[in-house]
């Protein structure tokens, strides 16, 4: 069966293209990366609602706090690492403190982006930074056309917003038209409560092939997205723990910070069950393509299926 992509960064660009044309206070702040995120339809179509700055990620952030306090709602999209790092001062200060309605998308999240630019541009950080900001609300949408659906869905969220996309060769993982569940997970698959397989971004395809290998081997497993990774749906992910006793997270990103401590915090504070994380062992990527970065680095179906395993036998 052949593999169908579905662009993140098309996502991005046509959710811009919706909401602008439904309403007259978005715009598009560029920091040189128009043609990273495909956006020169954008341009075409409503030049006055494009401010490029050039290579100046922290006056970005600036910009939209300055557009955001006018009663307009600013989307900056750029690599991730460039906002969450160069700029995080101006993100958390500027934005985050006054709890400004500006909208950051980070392309390249995870080492998902692969071979083209490198570790460099490999952001396995951005999660785990935004989340110790007060105040954003942190989306992992799977595909283009969840990216999509997430900035629909998120356009009048209080306060700032930040939503991960990836390098433009992701995956499809849901039928178009899908809609972003917003604050809450959601079971895509469940074979059964043995262990619970939690994850979010461009890897579910992987989780999901796994589960099914999994239930071959009568291991009975629930595939759980994570989308919002903040606020997190607290009640949700507790129920599954209650259920299944178990836990594998599966996230391309440093295993610290982001969904793997997300689930810990969970269980560390009253739901009680045995954890396995699997991602980026606090370690930097080597460069290459990405399905191989992922195998070599602990993500591959057949990884978790056998993590799975080991953890259901903790529990037992």
């Amino acid at each position: 069966m052949s593999i169908v992509y579905d662009n993140t960064r098309i996502g991005f660009r046509d959710g811009m293209m919706e909401l602008a044309a439904e309403r007259d206070d978005i715009v598009l702040v560029s920091t040189d990366s128009l043609k990273v995120v495909k956006g020169e339809p954008f341009q075409e179509r409503w030049p006055d609602r494009v401010i490029e700055l050039g290579i100046a990620e922290q006056n970005g952030v600036a910009v939209c706090a300055g557009l955001a306090s006018s009663g307009l709602i600013p989307y900056l999209c750029t690599y991730a690492g460039f906002l969450t790092m160069r700029a995080c001062e101006q993100m958390r200060t500027f934005v985050g403190y006054p709890q400004l309605k500006a909208r950051f998308i980070g392309a390249n999240g995870g080492i998902y982006g692969g071979n083209r630019e490198g570790v460099t541009h490999q952001f396995i950080e951005d999660l785990g930074i935004l989340r110790t900001i007060p105040g954003y609300t942190i989306l992992c949408p799977a595909d283009g056309g969840q990216v999509k659906a997430a900035m629909k869905a998120s356009v009048d969220i209080a306060g700032p917003v930040y939503i991960r996309i990836g390098s433009g060769r992701e995956e499809k993982v849901f039928p178009d038209g899908t809609p972003f569940e917003l604050g809450k997970i959601r079971i895509l698959k469940s074979y059964g409560n043995d262990v619970a397989l939690f994850c979010n971004g461009f890897i579910l395809n992987r989780v999901l092939k796994a589960a099914a290998e999994l239930e071959a081997l009568g291991v009975h497993a629930t595939v759980v997205e994570v989308a919002t990774l903040k606020p997190l749906d607290v009640e949700g992910i507790s129920a599954v723990l209650a259920s299944c006793g178990c836990a594998v997270t599966i996230e391309d990103h440093n295993v610290i910070g982001a969904l793997g401590s997300a689930v810990a915090e969970v269980i560390a504070e009253g739901a009680p069950a045995v954890l396995a994380r699997l991602g980026l062992q606090d370690i930097y990527a080597e460069s290459g393509y990405a399905d191989e970065l992922l195998d070599a680095y602990g993500m591959s179906v057949g990884e978790i299926v056998r993590t799975a395993q080991k953890t259901v036998g903790k529990k037992r």
